[in-house]
C-alpha cells in the first residue's frame, strides 16, 4: 500500500505481558482489514508477526514483527512486540518507531508486570498510550474489575470510551460511548457486524460512563472546560476533537475491548486508531547534531532524509532486511545515504512494505511510514540514514548489558569460524546479544538478558547454520574493588650485559563511587618521569586490573594518581614502565582493602495468596532483601533485591513452587560487596581453575 501523506498513517506497537494476545490481534486486524484470509496463531506456524521457526516451536513471540492493515485508505502500521521480561530491549526498539502504544492487557489477570514496564518505557518516550483489553469472552473477564487494576497501577486518566455488550461466554458486541452506537459481531472471526442503538438494559450505563467521559475531556482543555461548564455536556465533534488532544498530550489513555479469536471487536479498534491515535506529523524525534547539539526533527516529506533502522532480519533467502521508519522526507527506491554512525554510504536499491516477513515493493516511502531496504552494507539496528547534506543521528536507546554469561564451544572440531560468523547474524536481528572472547579465562563467551534468551540464541544457531555447541554453566560477572586509599611502589630492574631495563613509578590509588569504574590522573610535578612514558604505567595497570587481584574478576571503581617515580636515560623504555606500573599496582593492592563486589538483581515475582509463604521463604533462603509487597488484580507482586548468583535456577524452582502458576522478572540492578564467605567460595574456586590450567 503506498500513501502519500503522513496524515494517512499510523504507527503503533502492540506491548503488554505475554500471552495478552498480541499476536493474535495484530493477526484478527489484517483478517479484518482483507489482509489474509484466516486468523493467523503463533503456536499454529500461520501468524503473521510471529514467523521465525523458533516462535513457532515455543509458542510466543520473540522479538519485533511488523505488519500493516489498509483502513479507509489509511495505513496502519503494526509493531507487534514480545511481552517476556527478557525482551525487553525489543521492546523499547518497537517503541521508538511508533508514534503510539497500544497496551493489551489480559481483562481476566489485569494488569502485570511487563505491562508496567511497557507502561514505564512509553513515558519515557512520551508516547501517547490506548489500552486494549483482550480476551472479554473468557470466564472471568470483567471490564470493571480489569479498569479498577488499571486506574490503581496507572491512575484515573485510564477511561474506557467502549463497554461490553453481554458477558464472558455471551460477550458479542461492543458500544461506543463517542457516537452512542452499539456494534454487534458475528462470532466466526472475521470481524464482520452490524450497527444500531444501544440496548434498553445498558443506557443507564452507557450514560454515566460517557457523562464520565465528557467531563475528563472536558478538564483536559480550558476552553472545553468552559463549554462543559455552560451547557453541561460537549457535542459528538467536540467530545472527538477533545479525546484526541488529550490523548496525544498524554492526559487521558482510552480503554477499548475485544475478543480477537472470534474477531469481536476488530473494525471497532480500527476506528478508535484512525480517530484517536495521533498521525506522524504531531511528534517530532530527537537527535544529535554533528557537532553533539541537540535537534528535533520534524516529520516533513519536503525535509531532507533521515531514517532510523530499528530490526534487522537475516533471512536465508535475501539476506540481510533492515526494518526503518522514515521519519522525515521521502525515500526513494533509488537513493543514497550516509549512515550516521560510520559515516559509510549506502545505496538504497528497492524499497519494501512488509507483512511479517513477506515484503511487496513499494516506489518510495514518506515521512512517518515504515518499510524496509534489503542488502545493506554497514548498517545495523539503532543506525540513522540521512542525506549527505543532513547529517544527524536520531535518538536510540542504549543496548543493555548481558546480564548472564555462558562459555560456549563447538560440539564439532573445525566450527569455531562458523559460530563467529552465525553469532554475528544473530547479533545484528538482536543487539542485546553479546558475544567475545573473556581476556581472563580465553572461554568464548555468550551473553544475554537471562539463561533463556541465550538458550533461544543457541537453538537459532541449530535450527539456521546448522550449529551445534555446548554450553557451560552461566558465568556470574563479579567485579573486585578497593575500601581505602593506599599507596603502591613498582619497581623493575633487569641488566642482562647490553642495555638493560629500567623503571620505578610510585602511585596513590582512591576508592571512586560505584558505576565510576577507572580513572587515571597524571599527578607528577616536573620530569621524574619523562611524559612519553607515563602512558605506559597506565597500560600496565589497565592490563592488571582486567585479571583483578583476588579472584581474578576486574577491579573497578577506583582512581589511580602517577605522583612519583624514576627514570634512566639509557634503560628506561615503555615495556619497562608498563611493567612497573603493574608492579605498583599489585604493591597497592595489598594494603587497600580489596574486596569482591556482586551483582544484585531486581526481582518482582507474580504470584497468587496461596503461594505467598513458599516464595518469601524460598527468596530469603536465596539471601534476597524483601522491597515490598503490592496487589495487581487478584496477584501480588513480592519486590525483592537478589544476588545474582542466587537466581540461576529460579524459573525451575519458582514453576516446581507453583505448579507454573506464577512469573517472575528480573533485572540487573546493582553492585555490593558480597559477604565474606561468598567472598572465600569464590576466592576458593579461582584458585582451583587456576591450578587446574597450570596443570593442563
Amino acid at each position: 500500500m503506498l500513501v502519500d501523506s503522513p496524515e494517512k498513517i499510523r504507527n503503533l506497537a502492540l506491548v503488554g505481558h505475554n500471552d495478552t494476545g498480541k499476536t493474535t490481534l495484530a493477526s484478527a486486524l489484517l483478517l479484518t482489514g482483507g489482509v489474509v484470509n484466516r486468523l493467523g496463531r503463533v503456536e499454529d506456524g500461520n501468524a503473521t508477526t510471529d514467523f521465525d521457526a523458533e516462535e513457532t516451536a515455543r509458542g510466543i513471540s520473540l522479538g519485533i514483527g511488523t505488519s500493516f492493515v489498509p483502513w479507509r485508505g489509511h495505513k496502519v502500521n503494526i509493531v507487534d512486540t514480545p511481552g517476556y521480561g527478557i525482551f525487553h530491549a525489543e521492546m523499547r526498539a518497537g517503541l521508538r518507531a511508533v508514534d503510539a502504544a497500544l497496551l493489551c492487557v489480559n481483562s481476566v489477570a489485569g494488569v502485570e508486570v511487563n505491562a508496567e514496564k511497557a507502561w514505564e518505557i512509553a513515558a519515557e518516550f512520551e508516547l501517547p498510550v490506548l489500552v486494549h483489553l483482550t480476551k472479554m469472552d473468557r470466564e472471568r473477564a470483567d471490564l470493571a474489575r480489569a479498569l479498577d487494576s488499571l486506574q490503581a497501577s496507572f491512575g484515573r486518566q485510564v477511561l474506557p470510551i467502549q463497554l461490553p455488550i453481554g458477558r464472558e461466554q455471551e460477550f458479542s458486541g461492543i458500544v461506543d460511548l463517542v457516537s452512542g452506537q452499539a456494534h454487534r459481531f458475528d462470532r466466526d472471526g472475521n470481524g464482520k457486524g452490524s450497527s444500531g442503538p444501544v440496548p434498553a438494559e445498558l443506557e443507564a450505563e452507557v450514560t454515566l460512563w460517557r457523562n464520565r467521559l465528557v467531563e475528563a475531556v472536558a478538564e483536559a482543555a480550558e476552553a472545553l472546560l468552559e463549554k462543559f461548564f455552560e451547557e453541561g455536556t460537549l457535542s459528538e465533534e467536540e467530545l472527538r476533537q477533545g479525546l484526541r488532544t488529550a490523548v496525544a498530550r498524554r492526559q487521558l489513555f482510552p480503554v477499548t475491548l475485544g475478543a480477537h479469536s472470534h474477531g469481536i471487536g476488530n473494525s471497532t479498534l480500527l476506528e478508535v486508531l484512525l480517530e484517536v491515535a495521533p498521525p506522524p506529523s504531531t511528534r517530532s524525534h530527537p537527535a544529535t547534531a554533528r557537532d553533539g547539539a541537540a535537534a528535533a526533527v520534524a516529520c516533513d516529506p519536503a525535509a531532507p532524509l533521515a531514517a532510523v533502522v530499528f530490526k534487522t532480519l537475516n533471512d536465508p533467502f535475501t539476506g540481510k532486511i533492515s526494518i526503518l521508519r522514515v521519519v522525515a522526507g521521502t525515500l526513494d527506491s533509488d537513493t543514497q545515504l550516509v549512515n550516521a554512525r560510520s559515516e559509510e554510504l549506502e545505496r538504497v536499491n528497492g524499497l519494501l512494505a512488509l507483512q511479517g516477513k513477506q515484503g511487496s515493493a513499494v516506489p518510495k516511502l514518506v515521512a512517518g511510514d515504515i518499510g524496509a531496504v534489503a542488502k545493506l552494507k554497514s548498517t545495523r539496528t539503532g543506525d540513522s540514514l540521512v542525506a549527505k547534506d543532513r547529517f544527524l543521528r536520531l535518538a536510540w536507546p542504549p543496548v543493555p548489558d548481558g546480564a548472564m554469561s555462558f562459555a560456549i564451544e563447538p560440539k564439532a572440531k573445525g566450527d569455531e569460524e562458523k559460530i563467529g560468523d552465525a553469532l554475528a547474524r544473530l547479533i545484528e536481528e538482536d543487539p542485546s546479544l553479546h558475544a567475545g572472547r573473556d581476556p581472563q579465562t580465553g572461554e568464548f563467551l555468550l551473553s544475554g538478558t537471562a539463561q533463556l534468551h541465550v538458550e533461544i540464541a543457541v537453538s537459532r544457531l541449530k535450527r539456521r547454520s546448522n550449529v551445534e555447541v555446548v554450553l557451560h554453566p552461566p558465568r556470574v560477572p563479579y567485579r573486585e574493588t578497593i575500601l581505602r586509599a593506599a599507596d603502591g611502589h613498582g619497581r623493575h630492574k633487569k641488566q642482562t650485559g647490553g642495555r638493560g631495563q629500567f623503571a620505578d613509578c610510585k602511585i596513590r590509588i582512591e576508592p571512586l563511587e560505584r558505576g565510576l569504574d577507572f580513572e587515571f590522573v597524571d599527578d607528577i610535578f616536573g620530569g621524574a618521569i619523562p611524559q612519553n612514558f607515563r602512558p605506559a604505567v597506565e597500560k600496565g595497570i589497565q592490563e592488571a586490573r582486567v585479571r583483578g587481584f583476588l579472584s581474578g574478576n576486574p577491579m573497578v571503581d577506583f582512581r589511580v594518581k602517577l605522583i612519583d617515580g624514576q627514570f634512566h636515560d639509557v634503560d628506561s623504555s615503555e615495556l619497562a614502565f608498563k611493567i612497573a606500573g603493574s608492579l605498583a599496582y599489585k604493591d597497592a593492592m595489598e594494603k587497600a582493602s580489596p574486596t569482591i563486589l556482586e551483582p544484585i538483581m531486581k526481582v518482582e515475582v507474580i504470584t497468587g495468596e496461596e503461594f505467598m509463604g513458599d516464595i518469601m521463604s524460598d527468596l530469603s533462603q536465596r539471601r534476597g532483601r524483601p522491597q515490598g509487597m503490592d496487589t495487581r488484580g487478584h496477584q501480588q507482586v513480592v519486590k525483592a533485591l537478589v544476588p545474582m548468583a542466587e537466581m540461576l535456577n529460579y524459573a525451575a524452582a519458582l514453576r516446581a513452587m507453583t505448579q507454573g502458576r506464577s512469573d517472575f522478572h528480573m533485572e540487573f540492578s546493582h553492585y555490593e560487596e558480597a559477604p565474606r564467605h561468598v567472598q572465600e567460595k569464590i576466592i576458593a574456586e579461582a584458585a582451583r581453575l587456576k591450578k587446574e590450567e597450570a596443570e593442563a
